[in-house]
């Protein structure tokens, strides 16, 4: 993991988006960047169910310690909770009058909850699921961000792997791995997406590119757009 990330900082890609509850991702993150803070753009987020002032301020402290660093550039809320949002965002300009967040994000936002949470303070980004095969995001959250100057962070833009072309029916994903669970997975989902993908490397290879990379091309066309998270195992 960490040659890859220091691998990817190498061919130009400074941008890191994590978060508190990506297991170590974090404490990983800072030992491949170590020296190279200055090179780059780290989003992270908090995440879990408490937004409560004291969670808030130790996650983040967290966050700084185990990436070695004293600032985030983007502090995003991992999703929407039942405390009042002007309460989280109070907290959250606090923690950005006092240095340690350059700009606030939210994740997984609906459209009414963005519209609520602009009302709080300067937003500056929403992270959706949007690709080629999940695209519910156009019908309202991205509208509504562009509506709000909120940029968009697209994530899952090769769909969990889907739109890599690597995975057909009867594939087996180790137990830890979150897609041995997701029924998009499953061999019938499987057979019905390759024929699409199928389809779609076809057409990419007619114009000289790949799948992966007609993903996120595709994904960046969009107006709303900002920003693709593409994930990566090896520096290959």
């Amino acid at each position: 993991a960490i040659s890859t990330m220091q691998h990817a900082i190498d061919v130009g890609l400074p941008f890191i988006d994590t978060a508190e509850g990506y297991m170590r991702a974090e404490e990983i993150i800072g030992k491949a960047i170590k020296g190279r803070r200055h090179e780059l753009f780290i989003a992270t987020k908090v995440s879990g169910d408490d937004h409560s002032t004291e969670h808030i301020e130790s996650a983040l402290d967290q966050s700084l310690r185990l990436m070695g660093t004293d600032y985030v550039d983007m502090y995003q809320l991992h999703r929407a909770t039942d405390r009042p949002i002007a309460d989280t965002m109070s907290d959250l300009l606090r923690l950005q009058a006092a240095g340690k967040i350059r700009y606030i994000g939210v994740s997984n936002f609906g459209p009414k909850q963005i519209r609520e949470v602009v009302n709080h303070g300067p937003v500056k980004s929403g992270q959706p699921r949007y690709s080629m095969l999940f695209r519910e995001a156009e019908d309202s959250v991205l509208p509504c961000c562009l509506e709000n100057g909120v940029g968009v962070i697209a994530h899952s833009v090769l769909a969990k792997g889907l739109l890599t072309g690597r995975y057909g029916p009867g594939h087996q994903f180790a137990p830890d791995d979150e897609r041995s669970r997701m029924g998009s997975f499953g061999d019938e989902m499987l057979a019905r997406t390759l024929e699409v993908t199928e389809r779609l490397k076809g057409w990419a290879a007619d114009h000289g590119r790949d799948l992966v990379q007609l993903a996120i091309a595709w994904t960046l066309a969009h107006p709303a757009v900002t920003s693709a998270i593409v994930g990566a195992k090896s520096p290959e």
